[in-house]
């Protein structure tokens, strides 16, 4: 069982960086593909990055894409996502899971 614990959050203005961290326990970790999520106040949650096994593959929502970066480094059991021109609506509490947590879309319309 991997348990996992972010490190890195508090307040900055806007326009600011941060670097959250995600450290797991276990020897599992560089088995995993990893994703960041978060949930804004009130709302769900939202997918926002993830990364493969060996950290050659990522991919992002489109509402971070190009300022924020996603990486892991498998020697020290750590995911990182370094956030950068933070926008007010980057505030969310961000979670980091094992796997890819990217989704797919269901759509109910008649």
């Amino acid at each position: 069982e991997v348990q996992l614990v972010e490190s890195g959050g508090g307040w900055v203005q806007p326009g600011g960086s941060l670097r959250l961290s995600c450290t797991a326990s276990g020897s599992t970790f560089s088995t995993f593909a990893m994703s960041w999520v978060r949930q804004a106040p009130g709302k769900g949650l939202e997918w926002v990055s993830s990364i493969d096994l060996g950290g050659g593959s990522t991919s992002y929502a489109d509402s971070v894409k190009g300022r924020f970066t996603i990486s892991r480094d498998n020697a020290k059991n750590t995911l990182y996502l370094q956030m950068s021109s933070l926008k007010p609506e980057d505030t969310a509490v961000y979670y980091c899971l094992p796997g890819g947590a990217q989704g797919t879309q269901v759509t109910v319309s008649s």
